[in-house]
């Protein structure tokens, strides 16, 4: 893998941003009146240690026009050194386009965290190829490393349309790209085929590819052990070596990262007691190449990266 050398990016992702609404205190949901409100999205989240660190940061995503919330998110991303664009659209009345929201439980002693979603009339759903000058963003301003996650890839028809044509421009002006597969099986209903397609497509185009067992198996139909997690101790040296050899074009110059191991002879040990991959472990990954530490011109010569969580 190579990294750009003149590009005013060092990570962008393209995302549907809102607000998340989380009671004080760690109380339950039902109990509480006095919650605090944090600006978010799952490709976001992944840019904040970047920018933290002095990178370069940007969201491609969209506003609805005059909204105090959509001032809120602006507010928030440029506190985090994140620079954003994207076009405004007007609210179209009550039953129109807003940002999504949820209001997240996150959990105390025996009860488990707990997010509800509230996307209904979500402006980032209607995120498409035309909101962005594509062809300047990667040609005249460049971008070094570009985070596509499987969220905003399964949306809508147009926020797919527009990862698939952000991933061939990212390929063919020299930009790396990680592809966090984040498959949801509720964004998939009634659209399995056409979402398979195109995620082995995005997929094929990847530098960087993340997921966990299930994900593979379902969102690129990479054979591997059974997707209910039973048993997955005997399966997962199998399942290791499908990521490489599967019809998703994933070979030797790509690092793929299960919950158990990084391709392209790296060990990847990980310790989530079953918390999800995503956020956590991509974003020091991401910082890491962006700044190219550890990584030469002819692939990753990093250290080994061990992540450990302890409930």
């Amino acid at each position: 893998m190579k990294i750009k050398k003149d590009a005013k990016i060092d990570i962008m992702s393209v995302t549907s941003m809102g607000v998340r609404l989380t009671p004080q205190n760690s109380q339950p949901v039902h109990v509480s009146n006095i919650y605090e409100m944090h600006a978010t999205s799952a490709e976001s989240n992944v840019l904040n240690i970047s920018s933290s660190l002095g990178l370069n940061a940007k969201v491609l995503t969209k506003f609805v026009m005059d909204s105090p919330i959509a001032e809120f998110i602006k507010s928030e991303l440029r506190k985090r050194n994140i620079t954003y664009e994207g076009v405004e659209v007007k609210p179209d009345g009550p039953w129109g386009v807003r940002h999504q929201f949820n209001i997240a439980d996150s959990g105390f002693g025996v009860r488990g965290p707990i997010v509800y979603n509230d996307r209904a009339g979500e402006v980032g759903r209607t995120i498409s190829p035309e909101d962005f000058e594509i062809d300047r963003i990667f040609k005249e301003d460049g971008c070094r490393l570009i985070h596509i996650s499987g969220l905003i890839a399964a949306m809508s028809e147009s926020t797919l349309e527009t990862i698939l044509t952000v991933a061939k421009a990212a390929k063919e002006n020299g930009t790396l790209m990680s592809f966090d597969l984040n498959y949801r099986a509720s964004f998939w209903q009634g659209r399995e085929q056409e979402l398979r397609a195109a995620f082995k497509e995005i997929a094929s185009k990847a530098d960087i590819i993340i997921g966990n067992e299930e994900e593979y198996q379902f969102a690129l139909g990479i054979e591997g052990p059974p997707a209910d997690g039973k048993g997955i101790t005997d399966g997962i040296e199998s399942f290791k070596g499908q990521t490489k050899t599967s019809s998703t074009s994933i070979d030797d110059d790509k690092i793929t990262i299960t919950e158990n191991k990084l391709e392209n002879g790296r060990e990847f040990v990980i310790k989530l007691d079953g918390v999800k991959l995503g956020d956590i472990t991509t974003v020091g990954l991401q910082a890491d190449i962006a700044k190219k530490l550890g990584l030469s011109e002819d692939g990753f010569t990093g250290a080994v990266v061990e992540i450990c969580y302890n409930k």
